[in-house]
């Protein structure tokens, strides 16, 4: 008795542990913005198949890119305190394992995306994966260009989404492209002044102008974050969505863009929260506000 419940708490163990391989909120999010410009896109009946089957297969296949991300960075794992418990620092599993996991995961994601939604979708897919995880991921520690890899495939789920029901590449979800591309950056930044500390450990080379928590830091978030005021009027401007959402996204790029004025003014850690915290708001109020404008 005692060695059949011995045996089910560690299935359970390693269940949990295969689960934290997926970083389920980060993938939860990628999948969130790609099904809202799939509704954004749809101009008929709602074809919810296509719609769960993008969902699936976009969360198997942003679950593997983040093992794959795990795997390469394992003992840099190891020296940040915001990842050193993650399951293959802590040896709870090995990288033989999460390998497997992640080559099941993906195939299966992709079969999903070729077979129920399109193969364009599936190929973005696919190259967002490569670059997320064999170019971006070495690349932290190289140079703070980084960022500008890593913002690519960052931005492509809205374009997924909207390919996935379309099934072409024109300028509206290259539109929705360059509002998430440029929401990269003050997105990333925030988060590596946050966390600087920790990602020197691992020799994480993220921040601009020199790698400094300092005032030209500060004012090219200021830069970036300003181009989203009018990338936020592009959809209108093509007729994607209405008046409503113009004014939602430029009300949420001006407070975005008053947080940066703070960071300028303090260039503190907790002014680079705020703008952290404010970046993962500006981008789901949008995209909602886009969804329901054009409904």
């Amino acid at each position: 008795m005692i060695a059949e419940q011995t045996a089910s708490l560690t299935i359970m163990a390693k269940a949990k542990a295969y689960f934290e391989l997926l970083k389920a909120r980060l993938s939860g999010l990628v999948v969130f913005s790609a099904a809202m410009m799939f509704l954004l896109a749809n101009k008929g009946t709602l074809d919810i198949m296509k719609l769960s089957a993008l969902m699936l297969g976009g969360f198997l296949v942003t679950g593997t890119s983040n093992i794959i991300n795990q795997i390469i960075e394992k003992d840099l794992d190891k020296l940040m305190t915001r990842t050193q418990n993650r399951p293959l620092p802590t040896g709870r599993l090995s990288k033989e394992e999460a390998a497997t996991f992640a080559s099941i995961i993906g195939v299966v994601g992709v079969l999903v995306l070729v077979v129920w939604v399109n193969t364009l979708t599936a190929a973005l897919t696919i190259i967002s994966s490569i670059l997320y995880a064999f170019v971006y991921t070495p690349l932290k520690r190289k140079t703070p260009f980084a960022v500008a890899v890593g913002a690519i495939p960052g931005a492509l789920p809205p374009l997924i989404g909207w390919v996935a029901y379309s099934g072409e590449i024109t300028i509206e979800p290259l539109v929705l492209f360059g509002i998430q591309f440029i929401w990269q950056f003050p997105h990333f930044w925030a988060i590596a002044w946050v966390a600087d500390e920790d990602y020197k450990k691992a020799g994480f080379r993220l921040l601009p102008s020199g790698g400094g928590r300092d005032v030209n830091t500060a004012f090219q978030i200021m830069i970036y974050t300003l181009f989203l005021l009018p990338l936020g009027l592009l959809p209108a401007q093509f007729g994607m969505t209405g008046f409503t959402s113009a004014v939602i996204a430029t009300v949420c790029g001006s407070l975005f863009l008053a947080q940066t004025f703070y960071l300028m003014k303090e260039c503190s850690r907790q002014a680079a929260l705020r703008i952290m915290f404010g970046s993962f708001l500006y981008l789901p109020i949008v995209q909602i506000a886009f969804v329901l404008d054009k409904l």
